[in-house]
């Protein structure tokens, strides 16, 4: 717990969200916001669009209910992805995401945070060029750009790559796959820069089967992971598997036969630094 005092069975707010209380008790300037959607839970979006303005009610009512209107700041919509596939497929065209996103901000009002999480496909006819990001963004404190997974073990024999580029570099498995390119799209949109925020990753993606220490190589698999094949933390990789090499703005590290990308604070410094010279409102 927060404050090291555990929550009794009968208390009127329990679990994560008295949690979340306290901590904002604790540092008064942090925001919480409610996040919806995300891989899993996307499919429902596409229906949810047909009636913006119900959907927006449903959220508010569920947001600041009176038990836990305290705990939040606003919600964050984390479609994944609007008239794009992801774990489903979404046809609901282009001006879906910003009908919601207009609902939610008459719903929410200027007192409340309303922010998305969005692609950070920045090929050719790719995702971001499949909605309104530019109109919906009128109604949205902020975009978290998903900058991250880009490349990971789901392509189980490779290519390796590094899951979080900056930029695009030879050999990259898919044009458009990289930071820099998404919020080149994303600005030439019509974006503000100030609303687009860098995602940064503090875990690693991997492969397992590798000879090759510079990306690029074949392999067999993912790498173990201590949640699931392919993935690991930061925290873990740093001693286990330290960085070797950095390619396109990030890093990367070859051992034993497992190969992994994943950011240092000496990248995480420079993608900083990269954000600040584009205007960009945050990470």
């Amino acid at each position: 717990s927060v404050d090291g005092v555990a929550d009794t069975w009968d208390q009127p707010l329990r679990g994560s969200f008295n949690q979340l209380r306290k901590l904002k008790a604790k540092y008064p300037h942090i925001k919480v916001l409610w996040s919806f959607g995300g891989w899993t839970w996307s499919g429902g979006f596409g229906e949810a669009a047909k009636n913006p303005a119900a959907f927006a009610d449903s959220c508010y009512k569920l947001v600041e209910d009176p038990r836990w209107a305290d705990v939040f700041d606003g919600i964050d919509i984390d479609w994944e992805y609007p008239n794009a596939c992801g774990l489903t497929c979404d046809t609901s065209g282009p001006a879906a995401l910003k009908g919601l996103t207009t609902a939610l901000r008459s719903k929410f009002g200027g007192n409340n945070l309303v922010t998305a999480a969005i692609t950070a496909d920045g090929s050719d006819g790719g995702k971001i060029d499949a909605a309104d990001y530019a109109g919906a963004a009128q109604s949205l404190d902020w975009y978290n750009v998903m900058t991250y997974d880009f490349f990971g073990a789901w392509a189980a024999k490779g290519p390796t790559a590094p899951h979080s580029p900056l930029t695009s570099y030879n050999g990259i498995p898919q044009a458009g796959f990289n930071s820099a390119d998404a919020i080149a799209k994303l600005k030439a949109q019509g974006v503000p820069a100030s609303k687009l925020l860098l995602g940064i990753g503090f875990y690693g993606r991997g492969w397992t089967g590798v000879t090759q220490d510079a990306p690029g190589g074949t392999a067999t698999g993912a790498a173990p992971g201590t949640y699931e094949a392919g993935i690991e933390d930061y925290k873990v990789l740093k001693n286990s598997c330290p960085a070797t090499g950095t390619v396109a703005g990030t890093a990367y590290a070859h051992c034993g036969t497992n190969w992994w990308s994943y950011d240092t604070p000496a990248t995480i410094t420079s993608k900083m630094t990269w954000a600040k010279s584009q205007g960009l409102g945050g990470a």
